[in-house]
């Protein structure tokens, strides 16, 4: 079983690079369209309307995907766990 939590750790671990990497993506391009925006402020981007632009707004979504894999690796590594010590808890 210790070789599954593994194999969690690794997939989670991949993602959140990808997601560090994407992350550094959006908010560099969003400093060539408005220099000195911070991750803060790239968080809002409404408030900011040279953030209505395409390759700026495609980047972001593909930063909220890959967000949005991240967080069901982890709720499905939760449930791994969870099923995990209920099976030893038969035992």
């Amino acid at each position: 079983m210790a070789s599954n939590m593994i194999t969690w750790r690794a997939v989670e671990d991949l993602v959140s690079e990808l997601e560090e990497l994407q992350r550094d993506k959006v908010i560099d391009l969003a400093r060539r369209l408005r220099p000195g925006l911070t991750l803060e402020d790239v968080r809002n981007p409404h408030d900011f309307p040279e953030l209505d632009d395409p390759d700026w707004q495609h980047a972001d979504g593909i930063l909220v995907g890959i967000q949005s894999v991240l967080a069901a690796v982890r709720a499905r590594e939760r449930e791994s766990e969870s099923d995990r010590s209920a099976r030893e808890g038969e035992s």
